[in-house]
């Protein structure tokens, strides 16, 4: 019982006192792409701390003092696994199946929000066929539509998507810097990443990891494009385009250069922050790859 009470503090902590702390972090937006790990990190560590917090809370007395031994045994998995016919009761199917159905949870959303957002960026690949003009020269497909928009469909055969008002309203440099923007979405995979937390977030509703992981790192996943573009083209070049593209929206599974938190991510752009130091970078790092395996030291143990 101990045990399971200090996983389940441990699964509290990651999941409600976190998330907030590290969405107001300063270092956040300075290394988004660490950021994005750490986000994810807290995620995986979440789940493996909640399934093994419920495993201890439901085991039977003779798994008491087992650990995720315990559990290994009673799937049959571990090497003194006892090999006796009789048949499982219903205390050992819900030793295994518990915990089980904690990762589960967020699995089976995995699969629906990767259905659901192959079938969106199909409907869109089907409509640019029929109203889109292919454009070599940008590497894109322009659409005769007036707002200024401009956004990619990632996944296999990407698209990069402007409209005539982009056109019109965007110098040839600032077009440039926004595609380079789109191609980051494109090459980092970066859809991928928003499918998972949109997953978490539909998996653990109302939990503040999946609210704030889910905002944190579609704001961070853009920030990361930002600073792909920022490479080639200069601030105020970017800056500019941003604002004329900032009302422009993307359509469901699609990564747009308005995107999330456009103020946000103006106010970075023209006003850089030093990086942080590598020792730092070390640090979260480190935390983040040990933090899952931390619920796991504790489920090991007598």
């Amino acid at each position: 019982m101990i045990t399971a009470v200090g996983l389940a503090g441990y699964a509290v902590l990651v999941g409600a006192a976190v998330p907030p702390l590290l969405a107001r972090a300063r270092w956040a937006h300075r290394a988004p792409a660490l950021a994005v790990l750490a986000w994810q990190g807290l995620m995986v560590t979440f789940v493996v701390a909640t399934a093994l917090a419920v495993y201890h809370l439901v085991m039977t007395e003779q798994h008491v003092h087992d650990g995720l031994v315990g559990l290994l045994t009673a799937c049959g998995l571990a090497a003194d696994a006892p090999s006796g016919d009789a048949p499982p009761t219903f205390g050992d199917a819900l030793v295994i199946a518990a915990p089980i159905a904690v990762v589960l949870l967020p699995a089976g959303w995995l699969v629906r929000c990767m259905w659901r957002a192959r079938r969106a960026r199909a409907r869109q690949l089907d409509m640019l066929t029929l109203v889109g003009e292919p454009a070599p020269e940008y590497g894109a497909t322009i659409v005769d539509y007036d707002a200024p928009a401009i956004y990619c469909l990632s996944g296999s055969g990407s698209h990069i998507v402007v409209t005539r008002g982009a056109l019109d309203a965007l110098t040839e440099e600032q077009l440039r810097a926004v595609l380079e923007h789109e191609r980051a979405h494109i090459t980092g995979r970066h859809h991928l990443l928003k499918i998972v937390v949109d997953a978490f977030a539909r998996a653990f509703r109302g939990l503040p990891l999946a609210r704030h992981g889910k905002e944190q790192t579609n704001l961070l996943l853009e920030m990361i494009a930002d600073d792909r573009a920022l490479r080639l083209y200069s601030r105020e070049v970017l800056a500019t385009a941003m604002c004329e593209v900032a009302a422009g929206r993307a359509p469901q599974a699609a990564l747009g250069a308005g995107g999330s938190g456009v103020l946000i991510r103006l106010r970075r752009v023209l006003t850089p922050q030093p990086r942080p130091h590598r020792a730092a970078w070390l640090g979260i790092v480190v935390a983040t790859v040990a933090a899952p395996l931390l619920p796991l030291l504790v489920a090991c143990g007598p």
